[in-house]
């Protein structure tokens, strides 16, 4: 199974977020965490990090073409970005978003998720562990369409 970790805006500056939010850990911490859950679990994996929406945009049109499962994290596209959320609608296979905080017990406008009605599952407030739980998520349920 080849999964897509695709996570966006500010997500590279994960070391210098607030530690009880975000878990303490560097974004290059997350992704060795993302490749050793996936090589356990018999998946392989590809994470991208983008700060740049047309280029998250671009990244879901080209993996259309290859990936049977997706675990995405726009960060704050999360609450505003219809454009995100129409790339992402476009995936045949199962979407999963992974937010390391709980959005729904944070600001008013972190608790709104544009993308929530075109993902297959939603795991929030975990912390890296979210990934771990996504990714168990997918090779579960395996390469099934939409």
């Amino acid at each position: 199974m080849q999964v897509l970790v695709l996570n966006g805006a500010n997500l590279n500056a994960l070391a210098e977020r607030d530690p009880a939010l975000y878990g303490g850990m560097s974004y290059p911490e997350l992704e060795t965490r993302i490749y050793g859950w996936a090589k356990e679990l018999g998946c392989s994996v590809r994470c991208i990090q983008t700060n740049h929406e047309g280029e998250f945009i671009d990244t879901c049109h080209e993996a259309r073409r290859w990936v049977d499962g997706v675990i995405v994290n726009p960060g704050a596209w999360t609450h505003y970005s219809y454009a995100i959320r129409d790339a992402l609608e476009l995936f045949a296979v199962s979407v999963v978003e992974v937010h390391l905080s709980d959005i729904t017990s944070r600001e008013e406008w972190r608790r709104v998720s544009v993308i929530e009605d075109v993902v297959d599952h939603r795991v929030i407030g975990k912390g890296p562990d979210g990934y771990q739980e996504a990714l168990v998520f997918l090779a579960r349920k395996g390469k099934v369409k939409r």
